[in-house]
């Protein structure tokens, strides 16, 4: 089951972000998705990338992203190697495009994974929300693969 929350008021869509709700719904083995932009997951001035890591904090964050440049660096600087594996270090050095600098440091800083991978690839989300690998795995390891 899979529940939708956000912290703007659209009752027919989602219901209320409430963090001790969403834990619950969690520890239930329940997905959840929040909607919106920033401020409408109730942190006016940061990006959704960054309000999506601050709802991460216990877990893992899984940023689906569409484009040809798949894993996150724009193409040609990293000759359009597949990336299984990048440290948070290594994403930014390189110059990803694909999310903020603001989420990636603040999922570093806070040792949250991140998982960056083909939205628009049929069966990736399924496959990232089991935890198989697909996309690149952002994390401390320091190497590339």
């Amino acid at each position: 089951m899979t529940r939708v929350q956000a912290a703007l008021k659209v009752q027919d869509a989602a219901e209320p972000y409430i963090r001790q709700r969403a834990i619950r719904h969690l520890e239930k083995g329940r997905v959840v998705l929040f909607g919106g932009i920033g401020a409408s997951m109730g942190n006016p001035l940061f990006t959704t990338d960054t309000a999506a890591a601050l709802r991460a904090s216990e877990s893992v964050l899984l940023k689906g992203i569409t484009g040809d440049s798949l894993y996150g660096c724009p193409p040609g600087s990293n000759g359009n190697a597949a990336f299984e594996r990048i440290s948070y270090r290594e994403l930014v050095a390189r110059g990803s495009n694909k999310t903020d600098v603001t989420a990636v440091t603040f999922c570093e800083e806070n040792n949250i994974p991140v998982v960056l991978f083909n939205m628009l690839e049929p069966g990736n989300i399924s496959r990232a929300l089991c935890g198989d690998q697909v996309g690149t795995l952002v994390d401390w390891t320091g190497r590339i693969s």
